[in-house]
């Protein structure tokens, strides 16, 4: 059985910094490449960024590039975002993923080509 479970969200003021977790088990294979969607109330969940099983290749949304860096421990099973220069609007519940989507920006920014999801962490950057 597959358990995405993220952990290291929280409350912080503009401008700070959180480092989100997504410890993974039960994945057969490290070859998923795993993700961080997030979701505010009444919208569709959002692509934020990606890593390739290698850790070698990323993506990132056009809103967090350069402030936010995903990377990943595979001996560890675990996948990192650390978040920096936060913003009121990154505000929203953040989703691990983890799947094996065509490794191009039309397909990875899409939820529905992952298989595993974690049941989500709260971040929340006050103003």
């Amino acid at each position: 059985q597959v358990q995405l479970v993220e952990s290291g969200g929280g409350l912080v003021q503009a401008g700070g910094s959180l480092r989100l977790s997504c410890a993974a088990s039960g994945l057969t294979s490290s070859r998923y490449a795993m993700g961080w969607f997030r979701q505010v109330p009444g919208k569709e969940r959002e692509f934020v960024a990606v890593v390739s099983w290698s850790g070698g290749s990323t993506l990132y949304a056009d809103s967090v590039k350069g402030r936010f860096t995903i990377s990943r421990d595979n001996a560890q099973n675990t996948m990192y975002l650390q978040m920096n220069s936060l913003k009121p609007e990154d505000t929203a519940v953040y989703y691990c993923t983890a799947g094996t989507p065509v490794f191009t920006r039309l397909f990875l920014t899409q939820s529905n080509k992952y298989d595993y999801w974690g049941q989500g962490t709260q971040v929340t950057v006050s103003s």
